[in-house]
């Protein structure tokens, strides 16, 4: 038998020795002159400062990451880590894979320096046969000359990394982003736990350019809803329309964006008990509600997050009213609790104190509302799973790896920016509810940033009570 040899290799046509001189030749020279600076750098630069003063005397390494594989050779589309575009300021549009930033103990904080693949010259073949990072396969690079001046920071040839990271300088970092950048670091200690920990925490509270970036996020995911109900004639039409739904929102998401802030959830009827239904694979049929769940992540990496249960032909029916005000009211009563010094938490018990009660009074809850809103009880759950909301920003759910004390069991303050979310989940197959109430599945969702005397919605524009939701669909043409 014939011994079969797997292959691996590539499958570009040979390039001849001849060719290969032949292109590095004729090439005007277009490096750019005046690269102005970076919107972001400045507030990236004091970023750094915090995170040198809270590390003092240790190497700081944060990588970029690098691509992900999707399937055999193609690559999801590179996002860049979200503390290492936060502690650069290095959107979407120009971060570069396998880039790393780089803080250096000094006498009085650190140096920073950007570890980064940049553009190839055209005297070797780099610019046409490397498919990663080739300026004829993925588009132009910038210099390093063109970083430095765009982001403030110096730059360094990754080649060079491996070395620096060899040295024995005592070195804290964010792991798992980039296996080659983990296999030049000395073993993790708890130090690089307190350090992503710190990454987290102090992103809690948003200064001024992100507030005004989550703004613009928050504004083209608007324009996006508006695409979306005006999808809903074609949507109905196909035996798939979640995914009319879900492609309408697409386009404007990148059209002002770089991309969804996450999968959208397009989901009509019965599927709007789904959490977090992400296969948009059902029908879009009138008399049914489509519960939209979406965000624009813009170039900086904010994203918004806004959910809308609407009408698919314009009008709520009266079972499907009664279920979007008691979670229209328990929002509203979210919002009020917002403030600085509440307890993070307490936006959430205001809503389920609306539910239960609710529910109870609706006969639907086997027990008053009090009792179920008790730590040992929570029947109410049944109905409503998930929290009502979440810190926001470059990630969706934003500070993740922040200790409880600084965020679940913490206290809000003023430039926090957060979701109001509370949902009500009637599964169809519910024996427990009027018959009427199956199948139906309600959230309202908005983004909002807690100001001196309470919070504002960012998303105040897009309407939320459903006569308003009413009056503005039927003006979407």
């Amino acid at each position: 038998m014939t011994e079969k040899k797997l292959n691996i290799g590539s499958h570009d046509l040979p390039v001849s020795d001849r060719l290969t001189e032949f292109m590095k030749t004729g090439w005007a020279d277009t490096e750019y002159d005046d690269v102005p600076r970076n919107e972001s750098a400045p507030y990236a630069a004091v970023r750094r400062e915090r995170l040198s003063a809270a590390h003092p005397g240790k190497r700081i390494v944060i990588p970029a990451g690098t691509f992900k594989a999707r399937v055999n050779d193609s690559d999801y589309r590179f996002r860049a880590s979200s503390p290492f575009s936060w502690l650069t300021g290095i959107g979407a549009a120009e971060a570069v894979p396998d880039t790393v930033l780089v803080l250096e103990p000094t006498v009085d904080g650190h140096d920073a320096h950007l570890y980064l693949h940049p553009r190839s010259p055209r005297d070797t073949a780099e610019f046409f046969r490397d498919r990663r990072h080739g300026e004829f396969w993925v588009g132009r690079r910038v210099t390093a000359k063109e970083a430095f001046a765009r982001y403030g920071i110096e730059v360094r040839h990754i080649d060079n990394l491996g070395d620096v990271l060899r040295d024995g300088t005592a070195t804290i970092a964010v792991r798992g982003e980039d296996p080659a950048v983990d296999v030049l670091l000395p073993s993790g200690t708890g130090a690089d736990i307190d350090l992503v920990q710190w990454l987290s925490e102090a992103r809690l509270v948003k200064d001024e350019y992100e507030v005004k970036e989550l703004q613009f996020a928050v504004d083209a995911t608007i324009r996006g809803f508006e695409d979306a109900v005006r999808s809903f004639p074609a949507a109905m039409k196909e035996p798939n329309g979640e995914r009319v739904v879900e492609a309408a929102f697409y386009a404007r998401a990148r059209l002002e964006g770089n991309e969804p802030g996450y999968d959208t959830i397009a989901a009509s009827g019965a599927h709007a008990c789904v959490l977090h239904w992400i296969r948009n694979d059902g029908a879009v049929k009138d008399g049914d509600l489509l519960l939209l769940d979406a965000g624009v992540e813009v170039d900086s990496h904010y994203t918004s997050d806004v959910t809308r249960t609407l009408p698919v032909n314009g009008s709520f029916s009266e079972a499907q009213r009664k279920m979007y005000m008691l979670v229209y009211d328990a929002q509203q009563a979210a919002i009020a609790a917002v403030k600085p010094g509440a307890k993070f938490r307490d936006f959430h018990r205001a809503a389920m104190r609306v539910i239960a009660n609710g529910l109870a009074e609706w006969g639907v809850l086997p027990i008053s509302g009090e009792e179920s809103l008790l730590d040992d009880v929570g029947l109410h759950r049944r109905w409503t799973l998930c929290s009502t909301g979440h810190m926001l920003g470059m990630d969706v759910h934003d500070c993740a790896k922040a200790r409880a004390e600084e965020y679940l069991d913490g206290v809000l303050q003023v430039g926090n920016v957060l979701t109001i979310e509370p949902g009500l989940y009637f599964q169809p197959d519910d024996l427990l509810l009027p018959e009427e109430l199956r199948g139906i599945g309600i959230r309202i969702e908005d983004d909002v940033i807690v100001t001196e005397d309470g919070c504002r919605l960012l998303t105040e524009t897009l309407p939320r009570h459903p006569d308003d939701i009413e009056r503005w669909m039927s003006q979407i043409v």
